[in-house]
């Protein structure tokens, strides 16, 4: 059994900024990608920015020069800094990763989410 569990959201006024996190636990060997998707009412799932286990990281344009995602592998752990928030930024942010499991098989995981909500 694997879970990942975010944190980190909340209310903001446009211009700040927040720090998602998301752990993963269970039985993992190791993680590789882990990613930023999010969620708009009306809207597609979007992915918003991803990093391999090696560090290569991967963003959605319109988060570029203002969104950093970075992990910890030791502690099974991804962040997502998010700077200059703007009302688009607005939805349901959900952690996904790649576990390889003791028993030597990869399986993709998803978060519950946390909200994020930026006013104008």
């Amino acid at each position: 059994q694997v879970q990942l569990v975010e944190s980190g959201g909340g209310l903001v006024q446009a211009g700040g900024s927040l720090r998602l996190s998301c752990t993963a636990s269970g039985s993992i060997l190791s993680i590789n990608t882990m990613a930023w998707y999010r969620e708009a009412p009306g809207k597609q799932r979007e992915l918003v920015a991803a990093i391999t286990r090696g560090g290569s990281t991967d963003y959605a344009d319109s988060v570029k020069g203002r969104f950093t995602i970075s992990r910890d592998n030791a502690k099974n752990t991804v962040y997502l800094q998010m700077n200059d928030l703007k009302p688009e930024d607005t939805a349901v942010y959900k952690c996904n990763a790649d576990c390889l499991l003791y028993v030597r098989v990869v399986l993709n995981y998803w978060g519950r989410g946390t909200q994020v909500t930026v006013s104008s």
